[in-house]
């Protein structure tokens, strides 16, 4: 099973930056798409973007224009970077792996970014 490992994130300024990252380990990342989730104390889980294996991106409304999704299948990394912060951007911040067709087959830990006003 693949397993995911998030870094970078933190306290942070709105109006800020911040560059998360996501390791998976194993052969097979570039058949994954990759998503970047997040969920806000009291609220669901919600998708912030994801990139396929060819490349394309998606976004969440609330984050277009703002964040970028990009992957690295050589070092098995894929990255958000998250410009403009605001505070409603503060969440924990999951990485996961999915395959078309068979679904989500693994969820990393978590990163917390905190923007403060």
């Amino acid at each position: 099973q693949v397993q995911l490992v998030e870094s970078g994130g933190g306290l942070v300024q709105a109006g800020g930056s911040l560059r998360l990252s996501c390791a998976a380990s194993g052969s097979t990342f570039s058949m994954y798409t990759m998503g970047w989730y997040r969920q806000a104390p009291g609220k669901q889980r919600e998708l912030v973007a994801s990139i396929s294996r060819s490349g394309n991106t998606n976004y969440a409304d609330s984050v277009k224009g703002r964040f970028t999704v990009s992957r690295d299948n050589a070092k098995n990394l894929v990255y958000l970077q998250m410009n403009s912060l605001k505070p409603e951007d503060t969440a924990v911040y999951y990485c996961n792996a999915e395959i078309t067709g068979l679904g989500s087959i693994s969820w990393g830990q978590g990163t917390q970014v905190t923007v403060s006003p």
